[in-house]
C-alpha cells in the first residue's frame, strides 16, 4: 500500500516547481525531480535547529539550479545558435508585450543589487519565504542584519520596476 503525500508535501512541491519555473521555465520539471532526489539522499543532513524544512528544501533547490545554470553555460559555449523560432501563443501577446516593456528595467535594477541581496529579495517576493527562511536559504547567519543600504536598495529596486513609467 502506498502512502499519499500530505498537503504540506504538495505545498512544498508546488512552491519548488514555481521557484524553478520562474528561473528556468523549460527545465522546471526535471529540476524539481533532481531537487527531490537530492533532498531525499541528503535528508539525514537536515537539522531542524538551523531552520524550517522549507528553507532547507529551497537551499537544495538553489544548489540544483546553480548546477543547471553551470551546465547550460558549458553547453552554450560548445554549441551554436540554430535560429529556430519557438511557438508563441496569441493569447499571451499582450502579457508578453507588457513584460517586455518592464523586463529591461527590472533586470537593470535587480542587477544593481549585490547577488545575496538580490536572491533574498527574489526568495521573499517570488517564493513567499519569510525573511528568516530566505536568509537560511542563502546562508546568512540567523540574527545577522543586511548592510546599511540593503533595505533602501531593495525598496528602490521594487519601486522602479513596479512603476516604470516614472523612470526614463
Amino acid at each position: 500500500m502506498t502512502r499519499r503525500p500530505s498537503n504540506r508535501s504538495w505545498s512544498a512541491i508546488r512552491a519548488l516547481h514555481g521557484y524553478f519555473a520562474r528561473r528556468a521555465a523549460g527545465a522546471a520539471d526535471d529540476l524539481l525531480a533532481e531537487a527531490w532526489l537530492r533532498a531525499y539522499a541528503g535528508r539525514t543532513t537536515y537539522d531542524a535547529a538551523r531552520g524550517p524544512a522549507r528553507a532547507w528544501l529551497f537551499g537544495v533547490a538553489r544548489n540544483v539550479l546553480a548546477a543547471h545554470w553551470r551546465g547550460q553555460e558549458r553547453h552554450a559555449s560548445t554549441t551554436t545558435f540554430t535560429g529556430e523560432a519557438s511557438s508563441d501563443p496569441w493569447h499571451a501577446v499582450d502579457q508578453r508585450l507588457d513584460a517586455a516593456a518592464v523586463g529591461p528595467l527590472m533586470r537593470q535594477t535587480l542587477a544593481e543589487l549585490p547577488a545575496v541581496e538580490r536572491e533574498l529579495l527574489l526568495l521573499i517576493a517570488w517564493e513567499q519565504l519569510s525573511p528568516t527562511e530566505a536568509a537560511a536559504v542563502v546562508g546568512v547567519p540567523a540574527g545577522a542584519r543586511p548592510g546599511p543600504g540593503c533595505t533602501g536598495r531593495a525598496r528602490g529596486c521594487v519601486r522602479r520596476s513596479a512603476l516604470p513609467h516614472r523612470f526614463p
